[in-house]
């Protein structure tokens, strides 16, 4: 294959351009939040008790649907699950976490996530 010598310019010029591109904010590739919780909430497999916590995206390129929740510090990881997409039709400029409905004696069940500004959320999966 030939290629031309202004197309080969163009390319190397771009290569070159590369690196200098600005890299999204840390927090928008892994939407790291910190949500404070005034009472009990149950995410898979854990009651959360009330207090601070950071969720976030897990560091995975092929999957951002592993959701990882560490304390106030971020230096333990609490829980780390497997969410699927949730969509809503208008973002807020907030995070928004949405609940299930539990039992009156149960804590609140995390039903979704959304990061602020963003339509597509996680929803947890819980076996029943």
């Amino acid at each position: 294959m030939f290629i031309r010598p202004l197309m080969l310019g163009v390319l190397a010029a771009g290569l070159v351009t590369l690196p200098m591109i600005p890299q999204a904010k840390a927090d928008l590739w892994n939407q790291r939040t910190t949500i404070t919780f005034t009472q009990p909430v149950e995410v898979p497999g854990r009651v959360l008790g009330p207090g601070t916590y950071v969720f976030q995206l897990a560091n995975s390129q092929s999957n951002r649907n592993i959701i990882q929740i560490f304390n106030r510090r971020q230096n333990h990881v609490l829980a780390t699950e497997m969410t699927i997409p949730a969509y809503r039709a208008t973002p807020r400029g907030h995070t928004v976490v949405t609940f299930e409905e539990r039992a009156a004696n149960s804590p609140a069940a995390v039903r979704d996530w959304f990061y602020p500004g963003m339509n597509y959320g996680h929803q947890f999966i819980y076996n029943r």
